[in-house]
């Protein structure tokens, strides 16, 4: 059975969601607003423009608060005052790139931030389940053709990455000193690369694609061969919510999950491009040679098997129909279609699928 996150679960549950300003932390919030969950967001305002909190008009469904998690303090009266049963962590710099410009305020944000929302939930009655949001970079990556495991070594080049090894530290080490004692389930889920509509991010494949397109430019890509594990965004969301669930049920499955898609549907950048383009008749590409930028890494692919054994977490859409939808999403909001009708559309679609 191919788990789906239950309406019945969620219903009247009290969910204190961080980052939900963003792209992986909008689609989240519709969903559980739709399943009928109560919740209450914490994070910065959004950072593009347009954004998928104001296109989705999340601030009428949710109860948001604006807060910078690197404010201990401000974070701590916070949740305190939500009372959440239930506590799905997504606020983060999310950004390889523009953890080069800014590595301190990438640690400080990804590191410490963590930490303080940890230390918030220290000595409270609840939640009983808590979803930290990481990332597939979090291992230390030896560049060959081996998808990581969560029991491989941690690690981390650029700072964005090194930030989310580290983070994967801390949340171990408050679920072990103080957090499982208390009676709550914490656990880490690490995600793939992810697409998408509604991602107006820079420094992303598939929004600077959409921009250029859009535009009539052509999009300039620097490191075509690069292999990552895509996954369409409701992919790991669901499995956030549905870890959620588990933990409830069960807080002997806390600990860490790689959440991306089956290892042969690792993909090039290029061939996702490739993909996407079909859509765009007039599409142009110019790829680089892979010199270009700061080191990222050239291949990375995820094991899977423990999120599919013990919490029945199985990929749905594939690569191809996952890049078909994310472009179908851009082209039909560009042409002015609903971006909440359309989010509805897929979300239907995915449970569907089930």
């Amino acid at each position: 059975m191919v788990a789906t996150a239950s309406p019945e679960f969620w219903r009247g549950k009290r969910v204190l969601l961080t980052g939900h300003t963003g792209f992986k932390g909008g689609w989240t919030a519709l969903w559980l607003a739709r399943m009928g969950a109560h919740v209450a967001g914490i994070a910065l305002p959004p950072n593009t423009l347009p954004s998928l909190f104001e296109k989705l008009g999340l601030a009428s469904l949710i109860e948001s608060h604006l807060c910078d998690i690197r404010d201990r303090e401000a974070l701590a009266r916070l949740v305190r005052a939500t009372k959440p049963e239930i506590v799905i962590h997504m606020a983060a710099q999310p950004l390889v790139r523009a953890s080069y410009r800014e590595p301190v305020e990438t640690f400080a944000t990804n590191i410490m931030g963590t930490a303080h929302l940890l230390d918030a939930l220290r000595g409270m009655a609840e939640p009983r389940a808590v979803v930290m949001v990481t990332t597939d970079k979090v291992y230390h990556n030896l560049e060959r053709p081996y998808p990581y495991r969560e029991d491989d070594a941690l690690g981390g080049y650029d700072p964005y990455s090194a930030s989310k090894g580290a983070s994967e530290i801390v949340i171990a080490s408050y679920r072990d000193s103080f957090l499982r004692a208390e009676g709550k389930a914490i656990a880490s889920a690490r995600a793939g690369n992810v697409i998408g509509g509604g991602d107006w991010s820079g420094d992303r494949l598939i929004p600077d694609a959409v921009r250029a397109w859009l535009s009539g430019k052509p999009l300039e890509i620097r490191r075509p061969q690069a292999i990552r594990p895509w996954q369409h965004v409701l992919e790991p969301v669901n499995a956030y919510l549905v870890l959620a669930e588990r933990l409830w049920a069960d807080a002997s499955l806390a600990g860490a999950y790689n959440i991306g898609p089956h290892t042969h549907e690792s993909a090039t950048v290029r061939a996702v491009i490739e993909r996407a383009r079909a859509g765009f008749p007039k599409a142009e590409v110019i790829y680089g040679d892979g010199t270009a930028g700061p080191h990222e890494a050239g291949w990375l692919a995820l094991e899977t098997a423990l999120a599919r054994t013990k919490l029945d977490i199985l990929p749905r859409w594939g690569i191809a129909e996952s890049v078909a939808r994310t472009m179908e999403w851009y082209k039909a909001e560009a042409e002015g279609q609903s971006a909440l009708a359309l989010c509805d559309a897929d979300l239907a679609a995915f449970t569907e699928a089930a």
